[in-house]
């Protein structure tokens, strides 16, 4: 009998049964998330120069931080506050972080440096642990809870610079793991700190069997390539012949759906799919119940949050934000609208713009859904096509076809006619796919989920083109650019120099 599964599951069950997956009150619990930010950097550099204290004691410290202190976007938060955070300490945070964040540069030509505190770390690990309390809605059985986690992070071994570590965020978390969890922890830590993507994904498949995993976390393409070199290597049918206990795969990073139908190649039997929203900045939300992809907010947990409408009154056409945004608080939200999000952290992020936009589907719960990045929207000539948009597009495309497309990328580009053309770059899992088809079929749902798109096919953007290659090609790009592996992610919505670097990549 797995007696020790039995006990951690009653713990889970009775947590969940007296404690609400939301606080009864979420204004009042972001009111004090606020007020044990201020007040533990009130003596900071920016708490002085803000006069935190003066806020805590006002009585209205939300209404005058809104007015006070200016939202930042990363390059000004960096060279204003964060470069010196990086050498003394109480800048924007008390004492000096552990740890940096490299950001894995999706959406830039350089990573970025997030500081990282104790602070944050323990942010973290609540969030995580509330995510672990859901389980309690699935009904899992209980010797389920003795069983392995493998979490496929980005490189756990990290660069010492200037008194403190540096590495992705995911490889800063699995080197911070509770010690109560790290005999269920895999591929272990050692296997982890490999820095080379191919090494690290041979020591996996050589130590696989060895293991019983119930859960796998980690971003969609790089899980599945694991799964795929493990199934093949040890002469498997699916991965349930090695693993028959796998029930839970915790996705994040990219939206799920586009692999959906690739991932479950893979498998003997449908397993559960939850989705995550942990950045290098912060663990914002998870999928707490089944039946769902939506995530619900973690609004107790140290983070304090504003929303800006992702609409014209504060964006303009190439997603930067305006000058006098509107900027609402959790209880002024609306379900099924798109917000930009705006946190401020236990890692010293004041009004931080993250640079995602999300979507709340169920204000009982809270529940939301990421919808693209402000200004990584396809909107160059006023198409305004989100990822998500996007993603439906491609998940459509995917069942019509016999083809699985497990990567794939857009960009506007300019004709020597001055026009505009969308080149999409697909890359599949298997199958094959008639570009000119493709392109035709991505056009016709285009236009009729977005009616900005309809109007733009008949004004500058002139036309369609698609180039289909193997999902590998995608990858090999990438380790032009960066490290495979982990956190990397493919964009999605690309400029058009990045654009027609990838094309001149698959021409050679």
């Amino acid at each position: 009998m797995a007696f020790l599964g039995y006990i951690l599951k009653g713990l889970i069950d009775l947590k969940h049964a007296v404690a609400p997956a939301q606080p009864d009150n979420v204004a009042k619990a972001q009111a004090e998330q606020l007020t044990y930010l201020l007040e533990t950097a009130k003596d900071t550099a920016f708490g002085r120069h803000f006069g935190f204290a003066q806020l805590l004691d006002s009585g209205m410290a939300y209404a005058i931080y809104k007015n006070r202190v200016p939202i930042y976007e990363y390059h000004r938060m960096n060279e204003e506050w964060w470069e010196r955070q990086q050498h003394e300490p109480d800048i924007t945070w008390p004492g000096r972080p552990p740890y940096f964040a490299l950001t894995s540069g999706t959406t830039g030509k350089e990573s970025k440096r997030i500081p990282v505190t104790e602070e944050m770390l323990e942010s973290v690990q609540s969030v995580a642990r509330a995510q672990a309390e859901a389980l309690a809605n699935f009904d899992l059985p209980a010797d389920l809870f003795e069983k392995d986690v493998l979490m496929l992070s980005s490189s756990a071994h990290l660069t010492e610079r200037d008194g403190h570590l540096e590495g992705e965020i995911s490889g800063i978390n699995v080197s911070n793991i509770p010690e109560y969890f790290r005999s269920y922890y895999k591929p272990g830590i050692e296997i982890a700190q490999i820095d080379d993507w191919d090494e690290r994904l041979a020591a996996i498949v050589a130590k696989a069997p060895e293991w019983d995993i119930v859960a796998i976390a980690g971003i969609p393409s790089w899980v599945q390539m694991m799964l795929r070199a493990i199934v093949q290597e040890h002469g498997l049918k699916n991965i349930h012949e090695l693993w028959p206990n796998l029930t839970l795969y915790t996705s994040g990073g990219v939206a799920f759906a586009p692999f959906r139908e690739s991932f479950a190649a893979l498998l003997d039997h449908p397993i559960h799919i939850m989705d995550t929203y942990l950045a290098s900045e912060g663990f914002f939300a998870y999928n707490g119940r089944p039946d769902t992809m939506a995530m619900q907010l973690a609004l107790d947990n140290g983070i304090f949050y504003e929303f800006v409408p992702f609409d014209k009154t504060s964006f303009d056409g190439s997603g930067q934000i305006l000058p006098n945004p509107t900027v609402l608080s959790i209880a002024e939200v609306e379900a099924d609208k798109d917000y930009a999000l705006i946190v401020s952290t236990p890692a010293g992020a004041w009004r931080y713009l993250i640079g995602d936009t999300i979507k709340f589907t169920d204000l009982e719960r809270y529940e939301m859904v990421i919808t693209g990045r402000t200004k990584y929207f396809l909107n160059v000539v006023g198409s305004q096509l989100s990822e998500e948009k996007l993603n439906d597009a491609i998940t459509s495309l995917s069942k019509r076809s016999e083809a699985r497309i497990k990567e794939f990328g857009v960009a506007a580009i300019k004709t020597e006619a001055g026009e505009y053309l969308h080149q999409w770059v697909l890359g599949l899992d298997e199958g094959e796919l008639d570009p000119a088809v493709a392109g035709e079929y991505l056009d016709e749902v285009l236009r009729e989920a977005n009616k900005n798109y309809r109007v733009a096919r008949g004004k500058a953007l002139r036309g369609v083109a698609v180039r289909v290659v193997p999902a590998k090609k995608l990858y090999d790009w990438l380790e032009t650019t960066k490290k495979k592996g982990g956190q990397i992610k493919m964009p999605k919505v690309m400029p058009e120099e990045k654009m027609r670097d990838l094309l001149a990549f698959l021409d050679k």
